[in-house]
């Protein structure tokens, strides 16, 4: 194990806790809330949409194996896109991905609290926000296999979630238990049929799919404080992201096969509400706790996610010196305090506008900065193979399969997803706040090369 008083992040986390930080990240309360907004956009059709948000996560999935695998290094995809794409670029991301989670996390957090006050409407929304604010502070400041083990079991709730609602809405399809008999494609093919907004409704959905199963990229970042990164990182990636499909396009398809799609909405979580309309109020009850913890655990992960990428841009000489310090349990101390801060100031601006529609701006720009993280990672990938003769390709530990054709899949499927987003008008003002977030850190970042001394050696 590296100490962190040695200068390094500490290597804490076994392969079970990168799962499960994968998946905390991914399935979050935007899954179980912004599914109503796709599928109320697209119709039972909004399973081809996940369908191919889970292609594009494996194809990521597996550039970034490969590279976690040959440079296990702190800074994961920042320090990957310095290498192999542009610093510039690279600052841009960094500073982009970090400011996206932290305006998103407090979306969490005020979610958490407001179901929390659901159930005891004599604590405020803001107390319970606190409190969970102070939980993940404190998560986050200490060892690494802390915050590991806190995220396996909040995580491993959501699953469970999961898979009960499954095997109920099977129940449910077959009338074998709540009130509406055998439904058979009454419901899947009722009002429009299977695409009732036709199918590119589907494409234009699809900055929220990419929103939904953001957060999988937090594996590369926390390869640098993962056990024998060679063999954790691999495993991790396969299993994760069989998870990840199995996960989300299965509950998919039989929420869309046992509940109207036009029903749907933000207004409650979706399969909460299915659940509920075949008279199982008390697995209403269980799926608002689930999306409870799931709120919990993706600000949990997204914490962690943009702490370390405040400290890989320190790292990379692109955020100030400070905040690529580590306290005495290996972890950056400074990063994860500025980004709690910072948090905690969004949580006080989202309860003067706890509007829906800022809900759906939230996702839909954490959709567009995660995009962004997810091409760089996929363009590393083939510039850092293409770099390679090959025996050097041969000798890698890891490699992506059928290169280069994943790797330009998972780049240019999603370049398109970002130019469908112009399309949708109430996506389209997330490019308003995302592409300047992007584009700023770049300009800073050439500007402050520019004004560099030349030191000319003699």
């Amino acid at each position: 194990m590296i100490k962190g008083n040695n200068g390094e992040l500490q290597r804490g986390l076994k392969s079970r806790h990168l799962q499960m930080i994968a998946l905390g990240g991914i399935i979050g309360s935007g899954y179980f809330l912004g599914s109503g907004y796709v599928i109320g956009q697209a119709g039972p059709a909004s399973v081809l949409a996940y369908l191919l948000g889970g292609l594009i996560v494996y194809a990521v999935m597996l550039c970034l194996g490969e590279l976690a695998v040959a440079r296990p290094i702190a800074g994961s995809f920042i320090s990957y896109t310095r290498d192999y794409v542009s610093p510039a670029w690279a600052c841009g991301v960094g500073w982009c991905y970090w400011l996206t989670w932290v305006t998103y996390v407090p979306s969490e957090m005020i979610a958490a609290g407001i179901i929390m006050n659901n159930f005891f409407p004599s604590v405020g929304v803001m107390v319970w926000a606190a409190l969970f604010g102070l939980f993940l502070t404190v998560i986050n400041l200490a060892r690494v296999n802390m915050f590991g083990e806190a995220e396996f079991w909040l995580s491993l709730f959501k699953i469970l979630a999961l898979i009960m609602f499954c095997g109920l809405a099977v129940l449910i399809f077959f009338g074998l238990v709540g009130n509406g008999g055998y439904l058979g494609t009454s419901v899947l093919l009722s009002n429009g049929g299977f695409a009732p907004m036709g199918y590119w409704a589907v494409l234009l959905t699809m900055v929220i799919i990419l929103v939904n199963f953001q957060g999988s990229e937090i594996i590369g970042l926390a390869a640098a404080e993962s056990e024998e990164p060679a063999k954790t990182i691999p495993a991790t990636v396969r299993q994760v992201t069989v998870r990840i499909i199995a996960l989300y396009i299965i509950p998919m398809l039989l929420l869309v096969t046992i509940y109207p799609w036009e029903q749907a909405s933000l207004e409650d979580s979706v399969f909460a509400a299915a659940l509920k309309a075949y008279g199982l109020e008390w697995a209403g009850g269980v799926f608002a706790f689930a999306v409870l913890l799931a709120a919990i655990s993706c600000s949990n992960s997204g914490l962690y996610g943009c702490a370390r990428a405040l400290y890989a841009l320190a790292q990379e000489g692109m955020a100030p010196e400070w905040l690529g310090r580590l306290n005495r349990h290996g972890v950056p101390h400074n990063a994860t305090v500025l980004s709690v801060l910072v948090c905690w100031l969004g949580v006080i601006a989202y309860m003067f506008e706890p509007a829906q529609d800022l809900y759906t701006y939230l996702l839909a720009l954490s959709g567009f900065t995660g995009a962004i993280a997810w091409i760089s990672i996929c363009w590393s990938q083939y510039n850092f193979r293409k770099q390679l003769t090959p025996d050097e390709v041969a000798s890698l530990k890891y490699r992506v399969p059928l290169f280069p054709y994943i790797t330009l899949f998972g780049i240019w499927v999603q370049v398109a997803c970002l130019i469908f987003v112009a399309f949708t008008p109430e996506l389209r003002t997330s490019l308003y706040l995302g592409v300047p977030l992007l584009v700023l850190p770049i300009l800073i970042y050439r500007w402050k090369t520019m004004r560099k001394p030349v030191v000319v050696q003699s």
